[in-house]
């Protein structure tokens, strides 16, 4: 049975004191623990586990957070999960304040405990009964210490709230020397009668400044035995224990805490700033109001009530990513270590390799303003780093995302700047800028091992993969080369997107990997998955119908649209040969939904005249993918920083990204009735859906029929409708 746990919140928020959101707000419909499960049964994974390795979930965070803030106070069930919390576990070990999904993050632990405290020993168990969440709000009771916590936030600040049992003395156990980073740093003391202040190094430096309503009495550093995760560069359990000698009694302990990735005094500005003087109600109703505020800019109507969680439950995890690295005052420490004062707020790398396809064209058309500060952040990077665009896996995505977001009417951010690392990216081999590229430029695709006897996990070059994005990347680039009116490089870069056909084996019908001296690779299997040789995380089907720029180029590789037909109906067919790989999870045939490469894949039928085809599949996913598992709770793959989230909420209302760098949608059909798009720029959009049938009979935009599939930007933002009839 799958169980939803919505209707939990308000009754345990109801019974903990803090006021339950009013009914029919968007974000009762949020489910924070979507996403945080393990997949475990055969009929959810596509094959019948052996190792004892977890397959990859959608590693998600049910803690408290606002949209693309820099913290995230979450617990931590785990060392070195995705996240940092795993649903099926059973204790938790404190609660950091960054999380991201991807193995890294889950700075400064902090725990509240009770009695004598053994270092390598201070987990407590919890249980889901007595655990709750909600967008801006989590909590947990801790069994072993008899505490109930609570936590909220703010952009750069963590409110925490521990009810303990009146008769025992309240303590906070900080475990300073750990997260999922290396901890290769830190500082910890009392720095005033009420005040804790410190540092963690560890994917990047964050330092903190803590305000307790209760004073301090001392802080001692524990040092227990050895440890296996995330322990301290001794190899030692090192924790730091607070205790609060005047503290027994009814009345909860309070913790505001802020943080800061430039200095302590930085930390301190903004508490003061974000959260002194407000109550935890205050808190926590003010990050409930930012979320309703940014759901509410897509309003569905129709639809079931499991549609409508999991639409506004994805949207909410389309919104953690990218995070704020500057602070109040607009400083921040750039990637040179150096301390900058700027006029914008300084962001993380997206996950570009991932969010490029959906996400990050959702944040340009919902948080515009967020958009243009991610441009001019990477820009900042690229600038002082080489001269490169920052890339994430294969390809420089950022040339997707600059050239979407400019021609979608974002132009607050300096695009020749931005255009001249991309351009550098495309054109010039350089430590930071795309692997392999020497060989790219000199012929056009990059050579890669035989493949005989090489096992799944290999870390490779990956180059079928990056030969296809590295096309789509030059693609991108040339878009803003034409915008900048720069010919020369358009001409070249629209030849380099071509690149893609150098690795199309039209014996096999497949993309396939090279050796060096231009041959086909040997014992080719479009069966047999890779973690990267030839493609990234991907086998052979799942790479088909890349790249997005040039659909018709793609299916003009086949002899006909017949046998595309037939080349995709196989691959949605033939079943998953039974390889266990724990990033390869959710098949429908070889189709995989676990993992992103493919994505694009169902929208292929479009183009041979089959769209509701295409429909078919894109409605199974919707159905099968983002609720499974016996809690309803996990995903068929990792959200990657919210690109699986964002495929659902684009596929929902009926639009979705098919080439991101272009300023247009593939229609499909909506699952709700009208759906309400207020953009951050533009004026309203309604999609209204016509009929109850799953294929397309017509498109009208502002009264007029569209042509085709897709629709632009430039036609959307108007105020007008666009009208989706179906049969």
């Amino acid at each position: 049975m799958k169980l939803f746990r919505f209707g939990l919140i308000p009754a345990m928020a109801f019974l903990l004191g803090v006021p339950s959101p009013a009914q029919d707000k968007l974000t009762d419909h949020v489910n924070p623990f979507l996403g945080t499960t393990t997949l475990w049964e055969k009929e959810d994974l596509g094959y019948e586990r052996h190792r004892e390795a977890r397959t990859w979930g959608a590693e998600t965070f049910p803690g408290a957070a606002l949209p693309n803030a820099m913290v995230q106070v979450t617990p931590v069930t785990m060392y070195h999960s995705g996240s940092g919390y795993q649903y099926e576990d059973k204790t938790i070990y404190g609660f950091a304040h960054t999380s991201k999904g991807h193995w890294n993050l889950c700075h400064v632990p902090i725990l509240p405990v009770t009695g004598r405290i053994d270092p390598s020993d201070y987990a407590s168990a919890f249980g889901h009964d007595r655990e709750s969440a909600r967008p801006g709000y989590y909590q947990v009771y801790l069994e072993r210490y008899g505490v109930n916590a609570e936590m909220t936030s703010t952009l750069r600040c963590a409110y925490h709230r521990y009810t303990f049992r009146p008769e025992d003395a309240k303590e906070l156990l900080v475990d300073i020397t750990r997260s999922n980073n290396n901890v290769w740093e830190w500082s910890l003391r009392k720095d005033g009668p009420n005040v804790l202040t410190g540092s963690q190094g560890g994917d990047g430096k964050i330092y903190f400044y803590a305000v307790s309503n209760y004073d301090i009495g001392e802080v001692r550093m524990l040092q227990g035995g050895r440890r296996r995760r995330g322990q301290s560069p001794a190899g030692v359990s090192i924790v730091g224990l607070v205790d609060f000698p005047e503290s027994k009694g009814a009345k909860a302990l309070e913790l505001k805490i802020g943080f800061s990735f430039v200095s302590v005094e930085n930390a301190k500005a903004n508490l003061e700033a974000e959260i002194a003087g407000k109550t935890f109600e205050e808190v926590a109703g003010e990050a409930d109001a930012a979320w309703e505020s940014l759901l509410g800019r897509i309003q569905v109507k129709g639809g079931t009530s499991r549609q409508r969680n999991l639409f506004y439950s994805t949207l909410y995890r389309s919104f953690l990513w990218p995070c704020l690295r500057s602070d109040c005052n607009g400083q921040y420490t750039d990637v040179r270590g150096q301390v900058v004062t700027a006029d914008f707020r300084y962001y993380t790398d997206p996950s570009f390799w991932d969010d490029h396809r959906n996400k990050l064209v959702l944040l340009t058309l919902l948080a515009p303003d967020v958009a243009a500060d991610v441009v001019k952040s990477i820009t900042d990077k690229g600038e002082k780093r080489g001269g490169f665009m920052p890339t994430f896996f294969h390809g420089d995505h950022a040339s997707t995302f600059i050239s979407g977001t400019w021609q979608r009417g974002i132009h607050n951010y300096d695009l020749r700047r931005a255009y001249k690392l991309i351009l550098k990216n495309a054109t010039v081999p350089g430590r930071w800028g795309r692997a392999y590229m020497d060989e790219y430029l000199e012929k056009g695709w990059i050579s890669d091992k035989d493949t005989v006897g090489m096992p799944f996990y290999i870390e490779a070059k990956g180059a079928v993969q990056k030969v296809l994005e590295y096309s789509y990347d030059d693609y991108a680039t040339a878009q803003v080369a034409r915008i900048l009116g720069d010919d020369a490089n358009y001409e070249l870069l629209m030849k380099h997107s071509q690149n893609y056909r150098n690795v199309f084996d039209p014996s096999t019908g497949f993309y396939r990997g090279r050796v060096d001296g231009g041959g086909w690779i040997r014992g080719f299997d479009p069966y047999y998955p890779y973690f990267q040789h030839m493609w990234r995380e991907a086998n052979a089907w799942n790479v088909l119908f890349y790249p997005p720029h040039d659909p018709q180029g793609v299916i003009g590789l086949y002899p006909s649209k017949k046998a595309v037909e037939a080349k995709l109906d196989s691959l949605f067919t033939e079943p998953w040969r039974g390889y266990e790989v724990e990033n390869m999870t959710g098949f429908i045939g070889q189709y995989c939904h676990g993992n992103q490469p493919g994505h694009n894949i169902p929208y292929a039928y479009y183009f041979i005249g089959k769209q509701e085809k295409s429909q078919h599949y894109i409605d199974l996913i919707l159905d099968r993918f983002y609720d499974m598992g016996a809690e309803g709770l996990a995903y068929a793959g990792m959200d990657d920083a919210g690109e699986m989230s964002s495929w659902y909420v684009f596929n929902a209302i009926g639009l979705y990204t098919y080439s991101p760098a272009d300023p247009e949608y593939i229609v499909t059909v909506p699952l709700f009735d009208e759906v309400r798009l207020r953009p951050g720029i533009g004026k309203e959009l309604t999609v209204k859906k016509i009929g109850s049938g799953r294929k397309i009979t017509s498109i009208r935009l502002g009264g007029k029929a569209v042509k085709g599939w897709f629709v632009r930007d430039a036609d959307l933002w108007k105020g007008t409708d666009l009208i989706i009839k179906t049969k």
